[in-house]
């Protein structure tokens, strides 16, 4: 259990606004410290299964968070995951750069087509014979 003076500088370091005290940045926040209790916790006492038990629930919880953190604001999951040095999975890594791939490659085929189309309507005559072919 944190100490109520570590959470709160902990909240005001993360939040988002005034009274933020329960945004997603924050709880990742508190879950990082707790684990990080937790953890030397469990080094010292490497019999006690309940504590571990804990500690797994909580880097599922903050695993969950960081997901839903990524998917709704990715700048702030950035910097959470900076500032926290929080080591993101490899999986999760390939998944971002198959994403960016796929997004680059949508935003050239695009401008290629408006390339095109810019190019189809200097030819008037063209743009006509097509439109015959397709009401056909």
């Amino acid at each position: 259990m944190l100490d109520p003076k570590k959470k709160q500088r902990i909240i005001n370091k993360f939040k988002t606004h005034e009274k933020d005290t329960g945004s997603t940045e924050v709880q990742i926040a508190i879950l990082s410290e707790e684990i990080k209790e937790l953890t030397k916790h469990l080094q010292m006492h490497k019999h006690d299964h309940s504590s571990r038990r804990g500690l797994l629930k909580k880097l599922g919880e903050r695993k969950r968070l960081l997901k839903y953190l990524n998917l709704e604001n990715p700048e702030s999951y950035a910097n959470v995951v900076k500032e926290l040095k929080i080591r993101v999975s490899q999986k999760l890594r390939e998944k971002e750069a198959e994403i960016k791939r796929l997004l680059e490659e949508e935003e050239k085929a695009e401008a290629e087509a408006e390339a095109a189309n810019a190019e189809g309507t200097d030819s008037g005559e063209e743009s006509e014979v097509v439109e015959e072919k397709v009401s056909e």
